[in-house]
This record gives structure tokens, sequence and C-alpha cells, in this order.
């Protein structure tokens, strides 16, 4: 009986809070205005920046072509395995390249590297857009211990808000059930306050950015 009660009065005080609307004690506050200063760099120059500020590694690709070779001789130098793929497009690329690649599921758990594309890039954090609308859904952003991320001069934005409106206008109201901002490799120092790569997710992240998509 006192837990309705206790419970009763709570409800009670939420209804006349949204009948008795409280007068605003802030009239004078600006929300529309900009919080952050104008940045006078190019949006590609800027990510690159903040991006590798946070232990990511950044590839300016001209065009496609020059994609498919930057990738190449990486996986060469890295000696990487044939890369994780879904993305149509992006396994057009490969094959374009001649570049070993597999979709194949029962691959899935011994993939090293995983390559997706992405929703949007974010200049001014140097942060990636990822949704599970993507064709790599929530799993590939997160399992390989290699992520390598393909974008768009054109998937470049200003800030978290532009993104999110990009959102709006690409979904609608069906908007992805999961939509994260990636900022560099996973990372924690939860033990011992000691910074340690690929704790949750990928050590290391790239980015590779092409110029308008281009071939």
């Amino acid at each position: 009986m006192e837990e309705s009660t206790s419970k009763e009065k709570v409800l009670k005080n939420i209804r006349n809070a949204l009948i008795n609307e409280a007068e605003n004690p802030f009239p004078k506050v600006d929300f529309i205005s900009p919080v952050y200063e104008e940045n006078n760099e190019s949006s590609d120059v800027n990510f690159a920046e903040e991006f590798t500020k946070v232990n990511g590694k950044f590839v300016y690709c001209e065009n496609e072509t020059e994609f498919m070779e930057n990738y190449r001789l990486l996986a060469v130098q890295n000696q990487w395995p044939p890369v994780f793929c879904y993305d149509e497009y992006l396994i057009g690329l490969l094959q374009k390249g001649r570049i070993a690649f597999t979709s194949n599921e029962d691959d899935f758990l011994k993939q090293v590297v995983g390559m997706t594309s992405c929703e949007f890039l974010i200049s001014r954090l140097g942060s990636i857009m990822v949704s599970s609308k993507q064709s790599g859904g929530r799993r590939l952003n997160v399992y390989p211990e290699i992520h390598v991320v393909v974008a768009n001069t054109s998937q470049l934005v200003a800030d978290l808000k532009h993104a999110f409106a990009g959102m709006l206008s690409k979904y609608g109201k069906k908007l992805p059930s999961m939509i994260s901002v990636i900022t560099g490799p996973s990372r924690t120092a939860d033990i011992e306050k000691t910074m340690v790569l690929g704790a949750h997710g990928p050590k290391e992240l790239y980015v590779f950015l092409i110029e308008n998509g281009n071939g």
C-alpha cells in the first residue's frame, strides 16, 4: 500500500508539472548560434588531423585506382590475409584491383582485416558514423582486428549535427536501429591506467578517403 501511495504521488507530481508549465528561468539563452569556432581548414585536412590524433591511420586517394594501389601495397607490406567484405561497391573495387577478399560466412570468425563503408566522416571530431543499415551490419565494425573504412569526400560533414541531419535526409522516419560514432581504434585504460588498444574491438583503424569516388 505504501509503495502504491508513493507511486501515485510521483505520477501526480508529473501530471501537475505537465499541466502547469514552469516559466523559463533562462529566456535569453542562445540555442541557435554555433558552439564551435569556425574552422578554416578544408574538411578532409581537418578530418585527417583529428583522426590521426586518436591513433587512426589516414590514406588519401585521388581516385579509385589509387585506392586499389594503396590498399594492395599496404596489404603486402603488412602481410595481411584476404580482406573480409560484404559491401557490393567495395567488392567491385577489390575484384577490379585483383585484391584477395572473402565474403564467406564460414570465414567470418577467422577474419583479421574487415573492410566497410560508412555513413559519414565527421571532420571536426575525426570520427566515423556507421549504422546497422550498412551491408556489414553491426558486426563488421567491431569484430576484425584491423578495420578498414573506405569513404568518398562527399561523405565528409563538419559536425555531428550535420551527420544526423544527413541520416534523417537519407532514411527519413525509418532510421537504422543502431547509429554509432567511431573515434579511433578500440581502447581502454581500466587496468592500472595503462592504455590498451583493441580491448573491445579493432586495434587498428584505417580510413581510405577517395576524392569524389571517381575512377
